[in-house]
């Protein structure tokens, strides 16, 4: 596992000092829509595979939690996300190349009950954003690809259709994704709430290096090193007993 001393904090404050680039108050009041707990996209009911790590005893503090979810965000799902993210938002003015993003990130998953979660939560994004903010972008979307989407790709093309800068809304989405995880943590380990919100606040830097990767990186880069994540998603569809759908 990577430790927090890899992640540097000039590394945070580069990002901190350029994400909010262009990001004026509608876009803001957008993002923490998009992204909050309170969006219809069911978030609350994905673990990431994180019930059946707790259930075997590999995360069983705030400090397990932490080094599980930097992995998860720089060396995992969040990273490949982050990617998808990154070129599904470039990709709005090319129909091929977003139709090809899109069948790439609805396989580009290692099981199941990622697959869910994943394409899941893309479509009741896709739903309740065509709905109450509309965008051309989003209706190219659905024109260019009839599978499942994945919610990277859809939170992306939103972003990128209602002008939003990349920076920042790749930042709010990695929040959100660190934030459902730290709730489901605080839940299932079980951890108080300032637990909860340290947590959250050491994961700032895997954060701002996932963003820095993501705008790098090339379709090509899509890949990661967190297998216990995966092993623990393939388990987790057959846990005797679940609170979460993965």
């Amino acid at each position: 596992m990577i430790r927090k001393a890899a992640l540097t904090v000039t590394a945070v404050f580069r990002g901190m000092n350029t994400m909010t680039e262009n990001l004026n108050e509608a876009g803001l009041y957008r993002l923490m829509t998009w992204l909050s707990p309170s969006y219809p996209v069911g978030a609350f009911s994905y673990s990431h595979g994180l019930e059946q790590v707790v259930e075997q005893g590999g995360v069983t503090d705030a400090a397990g939690l932490e080094l599980w979810l930097a992995d998860l965000l720089t060396l995992g799902s969040g990273r490949n996300d982050a990617i998808l993210f990154r070129h599904a938002f470039e990709a709005i003015d090319d129909t091929a190349a977003l139709a090809a993003i899109a069948e790439l990130a609805a396989a580009f998953v290692a099981t199941a009950e990622r697959q869910l979660e994943t394409t899941a939560q893309g479509r009741a994004f896709a739903m309740a954003t065509a709905d109450a903010w509309p965008c051309q972008a989003l209706d190219d979307l659905a024109s260019a690809w009839a599978g499942p989407m994945a919610y990277p790709v859809v939170v992306g093309v939103a972003a990128a259709g209602h002008g939003l800068p990349l920076r920042a809304a790749l930042h709010a989405y990695l929040h959100g994704f660190a934030a459902n995880l730290v709730s489901a943590g605080v839940r299932l380990i079980p951890l108080g709430q300032s637990d909860g919100q340290r947590v959250t606040a050491a994961l700032e830097p895997a954060i701002a290096q996932s963003v820095e990767v993501a705008l790098q990186a090339s379709l090509e880069d899509l890949g990661g090193a967190a297998m216990l994540a995966d092993l623990a998603a393939m388990k987790h569809e057959t846990q005797y007993t679940r609170l979460f759908r993965s």
